[in-house]
């Protein structure tokens, strides 16, 4: 029985090719209507020179970046979306797993003024690699990471633990994806445990919608 974290990353690769077409397309509104615009304002916010893209995807966050003028690294865990980064005019993408990120087998560049993940942090030990981030930042440079927020994620069971996201109303064909909620408490011990200090929350809200679409953190190196 392969385990979630293997799962997961499976499941980014069986998805490319859907998961392509539907950042590209414009198909996930929350994506159109608040969540994009809402990391790109974190970002602007710190006024960056250097940026590393954590989970890159395939590259809409590094293009949007490049159009600002402020130089972005990508890097991924799925070798076809780092190439389609690449193939849409991002010539710095590097492929490096959970695992190789931690232990530092791959060479992704250091002293970045922002490391940004947008909804790509989904496992379930996330400290290792938000320390291993900690030491590619400058001093007092920020990580900004936006996830699923998880009280609305939650569905009512608001406790730590592995889901399934199914894609449903998506088009395409697609995978079954596991992930990991983690309450807000654990995200702010995560944060603190791998050296940062929290600075900065948000919940981006459409204005249609009851429920906040993404959590919004900003932290520091300590």
């Amino acid at each position: 029985m392969p385990s979630p974290e293997s799962s997961l990353l499976q499941s980014w690769h069986d998805n490319a090719d859907a998961w392509i077409e539907v950042i590209r397309s414009g198909g996930i509104e929350s994506r159109q209507q608040v969540t994009n615009q809402a990391i790109l304002l974190a970002i602007m916010g710190r006024q960056p020179q250097r940026v590393l893209d954590l989970g890159c995807g395939e590259g809409w966050l590094l293009r949007a970046l490049a159009d600002l003028g402020i130089a972005a690294v990508g890097v991924d865990g799925d070798a076809k979306l780092a190439e389609a980064a690449r193939l849409a005019g991002s010539p710095t993408v590097h492929v490096a797993d959970y695992d190789a990120l931690v232990e530092a087998k791959v060479d992704i560049g250091c002293d970045f003024d922002l490391i940004c993940a947008n909804f790509a942090l989904l496992h379930q030990d996330i400290i290792p690699l938000l320390a291993a981030m900690n030491v590619l930042l400058v001093p007092g440079g920020a990580l900004v990471i936006q996830t699923l927020h998880p009280w609305a994620a939650a569905a009512g069971d608001y406790q730590d633990g592995w889901r399934e996201e199914s894609f449903a109303g998506f088009k395409g064909q697609w995978q079954p994806m596991p992930w990991y909620l983690r309450t807000l408490s654990s995200w702010f011990n995560a944060l603190d445990m791998a050296g940062f200090r929290l600075v900065g929350m948000q919940e981006p809200q459409h204005p249609q919608s009851p429920v906040p679409q993404s959590l919004l953190m900003v932290a520091e190196r300590r």
